[in-house]
């Protein structure tokens, strides 16, 4: 590391964090960047969040695969900052840090019963498949013929499809090989996606939703009687605005057209419906809906309880109602929100800014848009700590050396990108010998082994 370099740290490497790498290897300033992961395996929510019967969502990964190769950057694997070492750590070694850590955890339904057997985060199941350690002893009773999924976005669509989406059609996906076991033993007939307000207010994207009513299989319904729209909902639909939920609600009726006799499978889709309970004495037998009605001016309609209350008999339950990102010790954090609390970027606490601290992506705006939204999210970062610079680098930084040395004092195995190369070829290895294009390991300690 040459005097005089711009020492940065970026913590986690998904899109937001290989964005902002991205945008300081393009100036010309002499940096060097490590780049901190808490797993082996980099690239976040691409590896471990895009389901495996989309893998054109992946090939984002090349992207970051040439970012990731570049000589001013460092990847540190499974090096967890607030537990293998602290953020005090890193701003004595760092004239910088962003933190690109995500929203980790899924937002409650906050609700009597939500925690029985069988009521599960949408988030366990799609990490579940997906081959994420964290995820990967949860257990699923996929024997139950019927499933209730809360929350219409981008991520209850997957969660659907994973379920409903014949077993032969995901075996050349890169589908962890216990889910694909499991989802092969699955007796899941009917689900339903619930919504608390309208067909116009429901967040796929259209082709997201066109997916669901195409698969082998699978009839998607809906009750006609729903989608008769108030004058506030066809105001948001005549909006320039609303070209998906245009979009969105001519496919909803032409499912309301479909006969649901015949089928296999089942999807319903459900709206102006809110969960009230989760019913059961030891597991999950059903759960309570409050019908509602929308209430307010277009596009900022919400959903208020007409009175009315229904028990759906189902045996699982997926909840997919948002996420949160997760405090860090010594870094700022807005609980109610579940962000770091920032300005364009730079961290604040109740005194103002904190020097040297910066966030983008999820944890820096909230769980919302898709993989391409977290660049311009970590230009706009990468931009305040350029602006910054001269104040930064006016403070000394140990550099590296002295958190390697805290990290090695705990025994902790550092996963660099030579390491990472290795693990990725075992995997693809692995897929060859199975018709995927990998096997991923799905537990830290088998990652660690291959490594010697």
């Amino acid at each position: 590391m040459q005097v005089g370099d711009f020492q940065i740290a970026i913590v986690g490497s998904g899109p937001s964090g290989f964005f902002a790498a991205d945008a300081l290897l393009r100036s010309e300033l002499p940096i060097t960047i490590d780049l901190y992961e808490r797993l082996p395996t980099p690239y976040g929510l691409v590896r471990s969040g895009v389901a495996p019967d989309h893998q054109k969502l992946k090939q984002s990964i090349q992207v970051f695969e040439r970012i990731v190769r570049n000589p001013k950057l460092n990847f540190l694997g499974n090096v967890e900052v607030g537990v293998d070492v602290s953020v005090n750590d890193l701003r004595k070694a760092y004239h910088a840090i962003i933190f690109a850590c995500g929203a980790q955890q899924d937002r409650r339904m906050g609700i009597p019963g939500e925690d029985l057997r069988g009521s599960h985060t949408a988030t366990e199941f799609v990490g579940w498949y997906n081959g994420h350690p964290d995820f990967r002893d949860r257990i699923f009773d996929l024997k139950q013929e019927c499933v209730a999924i809360i929350g219409q976005g981008n991520v209850a669509a997957d969660v659907c499809r994973l379920l409903t989406r014949p077993v032969d059609e995901l075996r050349t996906s890169d589908i962890a090989e216990h889910a694909l076991d499991a989802l092969a033993e699955s007796r899941i007939r009917e689900i339903h996606i619930i919504g608390r307000r309208g067909p116009a207010q429901a967040k796929f994207t259209t082709k997201e939703l066109r997916e669901l009513t195409a698969l082998t299989g699978v009839v998607a319904t809906v009750d006609g009687g729903q989608l008769e729209l108030s004058e506030a909902c066809e105001a948001e639909l005549s909006s320039h605005l609303s070209a998906t939920a245009q979009k969105n609600v001519e496919v909803f009726r032409a499912a309301a057209a479909n006969l649901p006799t015949n089928a296999e499978k089942r999807i319903h889709f459900r709206f102006f419906a809110s969960p009230v309970a989760v019913i059961g004495d030891s597991a999950v037998q059903a759960i309570r809906l409050g019908h509602n009605r929308l209430s307010g001016e277009p596009f900022a309609q919400t959903a208020q309880s007409n009175g009315i209350e229904e028990d759906l008999p189902c045996g699982l339950i997926f909840r997919s109602i948002g996420y949160k990102g997760t405090a860090i010790p010594q870094l700022p954090f807005d609980e109610h929100q579940g962000v770091v609390p920032n300005q364009l970027g730079r961290v604040v606490a109740d005194d103002g800014p904190v020097s040297g601290l910066y966030v983008t992506g999820w944890i820096k705006r909230g769980a919302n848009g898709i993989i391409g939204t977290n660049r311009a999210d970590s230009l706009q970062t990468v931009e305040s700590v350029f602006q910054d610079l001269g104040t930064l680098t006016t403070r000394p930084a140990d550099g590296r050396s002295s958190v390697m040395k805290i990290i090695n004092e705990r025994g902790k195995r550092i996963v660099g990108i030579d390491d990472w190369f290795g693990i990725d070829a075992a995997e693809i290895q692995r897929g060859i010998e199975k018709g995927k294009p990998r096997e991923k390991f799905t537990r830290v300690e088998d990652m660690l082994t291959v490594l010697g």
